[in-house]
C-alpha cells in the first residue's frame, strides 16, 4: 500500500515537473529598445493569437538595457536600434554568451518639431550645433525669434547612440537639453511645446509632430533603404547563439510576409522592401 502511495506521489510530482517544463518551453522574454517596441508588441500579439499557450513578456527601457539583459541571461531576445558594441561582445563572451544579430526592419531617425514651427528642414551640421547649444534661437535657422528647447533621448537609448554617430560625432549634447526615456515621451513633449526639437524613429512620427528634412532629403522607405537619407539604420533582435524552439519560431514569424506586413503597418521599413529594392536595381 505504501509503495503504491509513493508511486502515485512520484507520478504527480513528475507530471507537475514536466508541465512546468512545458510552460517554460513556451515562454519567451523580450527586453530592450523603445524604438523596436511597437514592432515587438504588435508581432507578439499576432503570434500569441496564432499559437495558443505561448507566453511572451515584453519590456522597453532602451537598447543598452536589452543587451545588458541578454548578457546577464535574463532575456531570450534583446531588441536594439543599434549594433552591439565591441565591449559588449567581449563582456558577453566572458559570461558564456554569444550574441547573434537578426535584422528585423529598417528605420530612419527623424528630427521633429511642433507643427506650428515654420522650419521645414535642417542640415546635420545645424542639428549638431543646436544640440551642442551653439545655435539657440530658431531665427538662426530660418524660423521665428524663439528660443530653442532641445529634447534628446537618454544615454541608454540606441537612438541616442545613433544620433551621436550620425549628428553629434562625439560632441557633447548641451547640459540644458531635456533627456527623455522613450520615443513616446518625446512625441508628447514636442506636441506640447512650439519651441522644442527632438528626434524619433520613423514609426513614431505622427500628426502631433512635424518631421524635418535633413540635408534636403525627406525620410521615406526609399531614401532609408538607399541610404540617401543621412540617418538610416537597421533594427535588431539579438539572441544568445542561434535561436531555438519558440524563440526561433517567433523571429521567423517576424521575418515572414505576415510579420513584415506588421512592420510596415507600424510605420517602419520592412525587409521585403530591401529585397524589392535590390531587384529594381538589377
Amino acid at each position: 500500500m505504501i509503495s503504491m502511495v509513493k508511486k502515485i506521489i512520484f507520478s504527480m510530482v513528475f507530471v507537475a515537473f514536466t508541465a512546468s517544463l512545458a510552460i517554460a518551453a513556451g515562454s519567451v522574454v523580450i527586453k530592450g529598445s523603445t524604438t523596436v517596441l511597437p514592432i515587438a508588441q504588435a508581432t507578439l500579439e499576432a503570434y500569441m493569437k496564432a499559437n495558443k499557450g505561448v507566453q511572451i513578456s515584453l519590456s522597453g527601457g532602451g537598447s543598452g538595457d536589452g543587451i545588458k539583459a541578454l548578457i546577464d541571461k535574463s532575456t531570450d531576445i534583446a531588441t536594439s536600434s543599434r549594433e552591439i558594441k565591441r565591449e559588449e561582445i567581449a563582456l558577453a563572451g566572458s559570461k558564456g554568451v554569444k550574441p547573434v544579430a537578426h535584422v528585423i526592419a529598417y528605420d530612419a531617425i527623424i528630427p521633429v518639431v511642433n507643427p506650428k514651427n515654420k522650419v521645414q528642414g535642417l542640415s546635420t551640421d545645424q542639428l549638431s550645433q543646436i544640440y551642442q547649444g551653439k545655435i539657440t534661437n530658431w531665427k538662426e535657422v530660418g524660423g521665428d525669434n524663439l528660443k530653442i528647447v532641445v529634447i534628446s533621448r537618454d544615454s541608454s537609448s540606441g537612438t541616442f547612440e545613433s544620433w551621436d554617430h550620425f549628428v553629434m560625432k562625439k560632441s557633447r549634447v548641451a547640459a540644458t537639453a531635456q533627456m527623455l526615456a522613450s520615443n513616446g515621451a518625446i512625441v508628447t513633449a514636442i506636441a506640447k511645446n512650439k519651441y522644442a526639437i527632438g528626434y524619433l524613429g520613423m514609426g513614431y512620427v505622427n500628426k502631433s509632430v512635424k518631421g524635418l528634412q535633413v540635408n534636403g532629403v525627406t525620410a521615406s522607405a526609399q531614401t532609408a533603404l538607399s541610404k540617401q537619407y543621412p540617418m538610416s539604420r537597421e533594427l535588431y533582435m539579438y539572441t544568445n547563439g542561434e535561436p531555438k524552439g519558440e524563440v526561433a519560431k517567433f523571429i521567423a514569424f517576424i521575418k515572414s510576409p505576415k510579420g513584415q506586413e506588421i512592420v510596415k503597418k507600424e510605420g517602419f521599413v520592412p525587409l521585403t522592401a530591401f529585397k524589392e529594392g535590390k531587384k529594381a536595381g538589377k
